[in-house]
Order: C-alpha cells, then structure tokens, then sequence
C-alpha cells in the first residue's frame, strides 16, 4: 500500500491531464477565446445609452428657430439627420419599417406663433418598441429647448424666453406606456428557439455518432442533403410547439399585442427555424461528442443575445459591432417579430430581414453539406 504524498505521481496525472486537454482543442479553445470575447464584447459594442440614432424631420417652418432646434439636437450627439419627410404618412412608414428611430414635425408658422405668445409644439415622434433605445434622447429634449431659446430668442424677443414659448410634444408609438416586457418578450422568442433548435439538433446528431448508429447511416446510400433535411425537419415540430405556447403566454399573460400580418410572421418564423437546425447539423460536424456540441452551441447563442439588439440597442453599437451582428440570424428575426407583432407589420415591411435569413441559411447549409462526411475517418 502506498503511503505519502509523491510528487511523480502527482507529475504523471497533471501531464496526462495537460495532454488531454491539449488533444481537446474545442474545449480548450472556449476556455481561452469566450472570456476575451466577452470582453471585447462587453467593452466596445454594448452600449446602453445609444447615440447618432437616425432622425427625419418635417421642416414645416424654415426660420431660424426651427434650425436652431435642429441644431440642437443634432448637437446633443443623440439625434442623426437622416433626410426630411412631406407628410404624415412618410414619417409613420420610415418608423413602421425601423429607418427610423424619430420623426421631429415643425409646424408652419411656427415662428410667427412663439412670437405672437401662441406657444406652438413640436411633435417629436419616437419609436418607443424599444424604450432603453429611445429614453435618452428623449430625456435630452427639454435641455435642447433650453438652449435653443436661449441662443435665438434675444433683442426685442428675448421677453419670449423667459416663459417656454414652445413646447416639444413625445409621442411614443408602438409602446406608448414604454413597458420593458412589450419589448423584450416579443425578442425572447428569437432567444428562445435559438438556444433550443441549435442546441438540440447538434446534440442529437452527435450522440448517433458516439452510440454507433450514424455509421450504419452512413453505410446506406443516403446523400448529404438528405440527412440533413431527414434529421432537422421533425425538430420543426417542436419549434411550433414552442412558438404557440409562446404567442399564448405572451397574449395572455403580459398582455402583448399581435397587430401585424399573420402571414409575414409565419415566414420569418419558418426560415428562422430552419436556418437554426441547420446551424445545429453544422455543429454536429465538428463536435466529437456531446459536451462539445453544448459548448459550440452557447458559443453561437452568446451573440445572439448580445449582437442582435435583445439586451442592448442595435443602433448604440459601433459600426463593426453592427456589421457582426448582421450576420447573426436573431438579429433578422427579432427585427420582423417586433415588426409584425408591435408595430403592424406586412410581409412587405420585412423582405429585406426574409432575404437576409435565406442568404444566412445558404451560406450554412453549403458548408455543413461540404463538412459532412460520407464515410468516417
């Protein structure tokens, strides 16, 4: 019997243990690479007070008040002039279909009513679906009527400034009592189905291979495009379970509005399943067993949180931050079940974010089919 504490002993299992984790590259890559990512991540693309959001404006008056008030919100660093409007319907559009995040109407004569005392509003139209989006310009509005007044109304005018001869009127749409859970629940679905479908096609594959039952797959005449359609398509099922439970929580229970197309949200929610199962099956091929296939998985679900605008503005990221995340496919997803559910939308209002997750799901289903193997090494 050995008695002791023995430092050989000791030498030979800790250098097992770094060859071992050595040979286990994916597990050794996470360890390393997803605390830096979540660094970058965490330092430099999330921002929780977002700026430069875009901004049109109905210039119904042209005189200098009205400029300064632009000027100054352009200055604030919150606003971004993106183009001007003619009408009522234009605005309400851009807001519809997310080109914009605010709409400022100057009414005509607008100038001439501050100073005849009249006291005018301006109405400030704001997409509120995402209030952590829009709080902070909105909370800096009465500052920039401030100096606005401040730095026109002087001289004969300046008896104007001292009792706010205008006033900026918010109107938000689309979630005009600003609840967080109008919001982020709609979002969560896309979460939800991602972390599920990805999760559990890749897992699925994997244990077929460590139990032996994908070499007899193997063995048969099947093509790789039929295995892979054979294998994700029954986890469709179980996405339309998980969906309509969804829709009905959120209806009943947080008192979430369905306002849009019926239509447009079937189509975004078919691609976005299809374009995750296929993403599970591309895992599958590089994972050795099924803690590897996890791993990849909450890989792929961390940007999906953090890049696609559920927990933090999309438009308070920087530019290459944004980019990223146009390649996430809950980026697209979330976009059209904001659309469709909050704001009304039509299958019209969301072709651009259906074409992005179809050239998503080509790009992954090509290099899944090309890593897939018919025979095993």
């Amino acid at each position: 019997m050995t008695v002791g504490f023995s430092l050989r002993r000791f030498g030979a299992v800790l250098y097992k243990e770094f060859i071992q984790m050595r040979r286990d590259r994916i597990t050794f890559g996470m360890m390393i690479g997803l605390p830096i990512i979540q660094l970058f991540l965490f330092g430099f693309a999330i921002n929780a007070d977002p700026r430069n959001l875009p901004t049109l404006v109905e210039m119904g008056d042209n005189g200098p008040l009205s400029r300064a008030v632009i000027a100054g919100m352009q200055n604030s660093s919150y606003f971004a002039f993106q183009g001007a409007v003619t009408g009522v319907g234009e605005g309400e559009e851009a807001l519809r279909r997310g080109t914009a995040n605010f709409v400022v109407v100057i009414p005509e004569d607008f100038e001439r009513d501050v100073v005849r005392g009249n006291k005018p509003e301006i109405l400030v139209a704001a997409d509120a679906s995402d209030p952590s989006a829009t709080g902070g310009a909105v909370a800096a509005l009465s500052g920039i009527v401030s100096v606005a007044i401040s730095e026109t109304l002087t001289g004969p005018l300046a008896q104007q400034a001292g009792s706010a001869p205008f006033s900026m009127v918010v109107h938000r749409e689309y979630n005009p009592e600003g609840k967080t859970s109008t919001n982020i629940v709609p979002g969560l679905l896309a979460i939800i189905l991602s972390m599920t479908m990805v999760m559990i096609t890749a897992v699925a594959i994997v244990k077929e291979t460590e139990r032996g039952t994908m070499e007899m797959l193997i063995a048969t005449p099947v093509k790789p495009l039929e295995v892979m359609l054979g294998k994700i398509l029954p986890y469709v099922f179980v996405g339309y379970v998980q969906t309509a439970v969804f829709l009905a929580a959120a209806s009943l229970v947080f008192g979430v509005p369905f306002e849009g197309s019926v239509w447009a949200f079937f189509l975004g929610f078919n691609l976005f399943i299809v374009v995750n199962l296929a993403l599970g099956f591309l895992i599958s091929t590089a994972a050795k067993s099924q803690m590897q296939a996890m791993q990849l998985s909450f890989f792929t679900i961390l940007p999906s949180i953090l890049l696609s605008g559920f927990m933090f503005p999309f438009a308070g990221m920087p530019g290459w931050a944004q980019f990223i995340g146009q390649g996430v496919p809950a980026t697209h997803f979330l976009r059209i079940v904001r659309k469709v559910m909050l704001k009304g939308g039509e299958v019209a209002d969301v072709t651009g974010e259906l074409w992005a997750l179809v050239a998503i799901l080509l790009v992954i289903s090509a290099i899944a089919m090309l890593r897939y193997r018919q025979t095993l090494d």
